[in-house]
């Protein structure tokens, strides 16, 4: 037996060194055995081996390349048409938002009220002229060809004749923006020529009422390069029309020195206040209601990758047993979850670092007065309004994160990259610009995500109207729904794992 082990010679990696020095020694040379032949030398015949399995580099154009050149081409063919595919489909989601959008701007309705002449000024033996004139302006407006807002002229009865009925429609939403001739707009402007009032004050006039924290972009970028030529221009209809009217009296001479008393009665006659009711302010709330959010689904979509090689371990027996799957599951949503609530805690406290206010009060009484900018943003639910604007960052993680989750299981890479491009941009284009004036296509959006983010932030934030209870129904709703298909994604990611299956298309 011990020389049949004898016989049976093993590489020279598994030899002792003790044996390889003795076999190498027998006679002064090291390819000698024992017996004084020859013995192979199976380092070199390794060396060997090695060196024919491993083919030497060619050329691009060597013919043996030609096979894997054809499948390379159109490979490379399929994927580049694929992604040009992908980028017309969907960055057009973004662009098509403001395609031909000047003919929809009536669909930003802006009040006009004529309390011009409404009790108590009935009675002043003038007829009122300024809120006629305005109106008749408004009507110039809705006949001509250019592009223009959706001017609403609305009876003062409708309001009971109170200009602060009408600053709460604007409060409401019910329209973007009002313009109001005040009830004794031409009775003053009698008053002051009559009497030489030196304190009449134009501005008294009219206003213009308006939020502009509603939506910044449609308030700069669309209504407000068209409400201020209105307003300039209805200045100078009354203001040509009241000379007209001063100038048939001009030989009277008490009416002459009156003017020189209260010039401002002559020119410019008329002026609009302006009342922001909630202004866009501050700053640094745009990222919070913008750019930032971007983000929010980004740290959402990348948590998979960063904590999917955590979850694994569990499945890995390497000194342990297997989990089983259904408690798998149920520790990936739970860990999920519990991760979202701490890192959307780190994202709600950017933007108090930053100096949003959160705590402290704003001096403002009612919906229907202006925000004082000077004492910061005003809260909307007191000491509670941080607590409230993190749960709705929290809630919207859920709905954008457990749906790239899911997504990121069932499609896997590189897909998951196309569909993170996609996500963002139905979420962007529906949510940072008013669907009300982008096509009718895009009133899926109001379902979406990241529009109820936006929205409840900016109630949060500037204290706007609140719909939170909608806002925070549409996200528990994507959270809920998500949560239902968490189990079958996981499932058939385990499938496809133990199936082999690749995402990504064959190259043979």
């Amino acid at each position: 037996m011990s020389k049949m082990v004898n016989r049976i010679r093993l590489p020279r990696a598994f030899r002792p060194p003790a044996q390889i020095n003795a076999e190498e020694h027998t006679n002064g040379h090291p390819e000698t055995g024992c017996n004084g032949k020859s013995a192979p030398h199976e380092a070199e015949n390794g060396n060997e081996n090695e060196k024919e399995s491993t083919p030497e580099p060619v050329g691009f154009w060597h013919p043996d390349l030609r096979q894997v050149r054809n499948r390379a081409f159109v490979k490379w063919i399929i994927t580049t048409a694929f992604l040009m595919g992908f980028i017309l489909a969907v960055l057009s989601l973004y662009w098509a938002v403001f395609f031909k959008v000047e003919s929809r701007l009536p669909h930003l309705l802006v009040y006009v009220v004529d309390m011009d002449g409404v009790p108590p000024y009935d009675n002043t033996g003038n007829a009122p002229f300024v809120g006629p004139t305005i109106t008749q302006l408004v009507q110039q407006q809705l006949s001509s060809e250019q592009p223009t807002l959706g001017w609403g002229i609305r009876p003062a009865s409708e309001f009971n004749n109170d200009p602060l009925a009408v600053r709460q429609a604007v409060y409401d939403w019910d329209a973007w923006a009002a313009i109001i001739i005040n009830p004794n707009a031409s009775a003053l402007l009698y008053s002051a020529i009559a009497n030489g009032n030196a304190s009449y004050d134009p501005l008294g006039a009219c206003q213009l009422v308006f939020q502009d924290s509603r939506d910044d972009i449609n308030w700069f970028d669309f209504m407000l390069p068209i409400i201020s030529p209105f307003m300039t221009q209805a200045q100078s209809m009354v203001g040509r029309t009241w000379a007209q009217m001063v100038l048939q009296n001009a030989s009277n001479p008490t009416l002459l020195a009156n003017m020189q008393n209260a010039p401002q009665a002559v020119n410019p006659a008329i002026g609009f206040s302006e009342f922001n009711l909630r202004p866009f302010y501050p700053y640094t709330g745009i990222p919070a209601v913008s750019i930032g959010l971007i983000y929010l689904i980004i740290i959402s979509f990348f948590s998979f990758s960063f904590y999917m090689p955590i979850h694994m371990q569990y499945l890995k027996p390497e000194n342990h047993p297997p989990l089983k799957f259904p408690q798998l599951i149920l520790w990936r949503w739970c860990a999920t979850i519990c991760a979202y609530f701490m890192l959307s805690l780190a994202y709600s406290l950017v933007s108090m670092a930053f100096q949003i206010n959160f705590t402290h009060t704003n001096s403002i009484t009612s919906e229907t007065q202006a925000t004082n900018i000077a004492e910061g943003n005003p809260v909307s639910y007191g000491a509670a309004t941080f607590v409230v604007y993190w749960m709705l960052n929290f809630c919207g993680m859920i709905a954008l994160g457990l749906a790239c989750e899911n997504v990121a299981m069932i499609v896997g890479m590189p897909w998951m990259g196309l569909f993170l491009i996609f996500w963002v941009i139905s979420n962007v284009s529906t949510s940072f610009y008013d669907i009300e004036i982008a096509p009718g296509f895009y009133r899926w959006g109001y379902a979406w995500p990241l529009h109820s983010i936006v929205e409840g932030s900016r109630s949060i934030l500037f204290d706007l109207h609140s719909r939170l209870g909608l806002d925070f129904g549409i996200l528990i709703a994507w959270g809920a729904v998500n949560t239902l298909f968490f189990p079958f994604c996981c499932w058939f990611m385990r499938w496809k794992t133990q199936h082999n299956i690749h995402e990504y298309w064959p190259l043979d």
